[in-house]
């Protein structure tokens, strides 16, 4: 019976698994983070700004 007690006391002590669910917690975070800046990026806001920066770009006098 001890040496079952030691047994179930070290799978639960072990953390073999804690490595796979921080990736996988990061992963996640990085898919919101990408989709949030997808979501920004393609916004009629930021594509205004970005055309008025390029025409105020091809109109400078050479």
């Amino acid at each position: 019976m001890r040496g079952l007690v030691c047994r179930i006391r070290a799978l639960l002590a072990s953390d073999d698994g804690a490595v796979s669910v921080e990736l996988v917690l990061l992963m996640l975070t990085l898919a919101a983070l990408a989709g949030t800046l997808y979501l920004i990026v393609t916004s009629d806001a930021v594509r205004v700004a970005i055309e008025g920066l390029i025409d105020r770009a091809l109109s400078v006098p050479l």
